[in-house]
């Protein structure tokens, strides 16, 4: 038990670390010296946990992926289930993790992912999963749904969500304003999803 509760707490604080070094010099500038010297362990502790820092990578992906399907969970599921699509829309946009830094990091390996065709299928697959998610949370409210003629079904409507959200994320990327970030990723969800 004692074993598990530090190996946790090990690889917690390497992935801690590796966002702060992956954010602030980029995930092809980091090394796993960066990293370990970062959370305050010896090569020795990251080896026995990872064994690259593209594994580090899939589970600070995984971890950040799971916190923002959470929230998104938790706004399409929030009382009054009946909310029209608009407020279900606001709510989720408000509550959605935009974060600056984890734009950085996940753009850069983004790159990286591209250049290599195994990780890019490993990314290919954490993107189809999020895909999957927003379609079950579309298909939950498909009655209220009004999908333009260019958006034929759920499954393309769940495509053009994740498309408006890269999309938003890039801009902010380059001007640093998530408040206006919100703003577009509302309008542009309202625009692809709500009834007119």
């Amino acid at each position: 038990m004692r074993v598990t509760k530090r190996r946790a707490e090990t690889r917690a604080r390497l992935l801690d670390a590796a966002f702060d070094v992956f954010a602030a010099r980029g995930f092809g500038q980091t090394r796993i010296d960066d990293v370990c010297a970062a959370a305050g362990y010896t090569r020795g502790a990251f080896y026995s946990n990872y064994t690259t820092l593209d594994e580090l990578f899939f589970d600070l992906y995984d971890e950040r992926a799971a916190l923002i399907a959470a929230q998104v969970t938790a706004s399409l599921t929030a009382p009054p289930l009946d909310a029209p699509v608009e407020e279900v829309i606001e709510r989720t946009v408000e509550t959605l993790l935009l974060d600056r830094d984890w734009l950085l990091v996940k753009t850069d390996f983004l790159l990286h992912a591209a250049r290599n065709p195994t990780l890019a299928r490993r990314l290919a697959g954490h993107r189809d999963q999020l895909r999957q998610a927003v379609r079950d949370r579309l298909d939950s409210v498909r009655g209220q749904l009004a999908l333009p003629p260019p958006i034929p079904d759920v499954d393309a409507a769940a495509r053009a969500v994740v498309a408006a959200y890269d999309g938003v994320t890039v801009q902010l990327l380059l001007d640093d304003d998530v408040s206006a970030a919100r703003t577009w990723l509302s309008q542009l969800l309202t625009a692809l999803l709500a009834r007119a």
